[in-house]
Formats: C-alpha cells, structure tokens, sequence
C-alpha cells in the first residue's frame, strides 16, 4: 500500500520537473546534502528528534576521497524517487569513518566517530545503518540496527532498499534480497532489470 501511494506521489513530483540539489564538498573532505542533518551526534537524541518529524533515523558512515561514495552521491541519491524518499521520510546524520567529532551511542558510550566506526566494526564506506522507531535497550548501534547498506548500490537496489526499511520488510519473513527479487519479477521496479 504505501509503495503505491509513494510510487504515484514520486511521479506527480517528477512530472512537475524538480530541480536537485547537487551535494557539495564539505571542509572535512565528504559529501553534503540537504537531507543530512547536522547534530550533536547523540544517537538517542537523533532519533527522538527523527520520531518527532515522522521519519525515520539513518546514520551514513563516509570517507574523504570515497570513490563509492562519490558514485552514490552523483549517481543514486539524485534520482528523484531516491532523492524525494531521502528528504522526506529519513532523517540521515553522517559520521567521518576518520573523524573526531564525539558521538554519544545508544548505549551512552561517548566516543570520537573514528573510535565509533571501529566499535560498530565498519570497514567499508559507504555504509548506512537504518534504526527502528524506538530502541528499548542499551546497545550500540551495530546491535540495534535493523538493517545496513555496506557499500554502493544500484539505483534499483537502493531505492527498493529503502522502501524496505519503511515498510517495516525486517519484521517478516521475507528478508531483503527476497523482497528486492519479487520487485523485479512482479514489475521490474522503477528501474527494470536494475539490480
């Protein structure tokens, strides 16, 4: 249901021809975007304030000079459908694999990015946590999670990904992969064949 509502709500919005914003070099060397939200990094307060605005919390872990992330950031998350679901129903906070900023985990463990990264044990960037609308216990991040992007992925992949997380797909029996095949065979997606 809420894949079709979206789905007709996109095309209305692509029809209209929207102009995107392209993302810009920040001075820490990554990529900046107006649906990421500059915080505290106080995961806890993230999402409280992400529940507050009716959209659900992400956190995006990059790198200076990311090649991948540069492939995501030119070619992904501008798409319209892609860009339309990034603005309005995530609220996406970015963390630097490298950097020094404190983040405040969900298990109230106050550490710089870098020691957060290495924590959660991430090695690759792009990658994305997505969070449930509430976390109960006092785990890190990597734990409460209920799903994660290691990497690029096609536009097809990506947008069906995060149609996924909104529809709750972590709480069924059909995991990701799954889902995102049954797309592509009921209708090829928005985006075809591409996976």
């Amino acid at each position: 249901m809420f894949r079709r509502i979206f789905l007709a709500t996109v095309a209305a919005v692509a029809l209209s021809g929207p102009v995107l914003a392209e993302a810009t070099m920040g001075d820490d060397g990554l990529h900046k975007t107006g649906w990421m939200h500059d915080t505290f990094r106080d995961l806890r307060e993230d999402l409280d304030e992400a529940n507050a605005e009716g959209k659900r919390l992400a956190i995006i872990i990059e790198q200076r000079g990311c090649i991948y992330c540069t492939k995501m950031h030119e070619e992904v998350y501008p798409t319209p459908e892609i860009d339309a679901l990034l603005n309005d129903e995530f609220f996406f906070v970015q963390i630097n694999m490298f950097g020094d900023v404190e983040v405040t985990d969900f298990d109230g463990e106050v550490l710089t990015e870098k020691e957060a990264v290495q924590k959660w044990g991430l090695m690759f960037t792009p990658t994305i946590l997505f969070f449930p609308e509430e976390v109960t216990e006092e785990l890190p991040a990597n734990r409460v999670a209920v799903a994660y992007v290691p990497g690029a992925l096609s536009k097809g992949m990506f947008f069906n990904m995060l149609t996924w997380v909104l529809e709750h797909g972590y709480d069924t029996d059909e995991n990701f992969q799954k889902y995102h095949a049954r797309i592509l065979t009921e209708g090829g997606g928005l985006y075809g064949s591409d996976g």
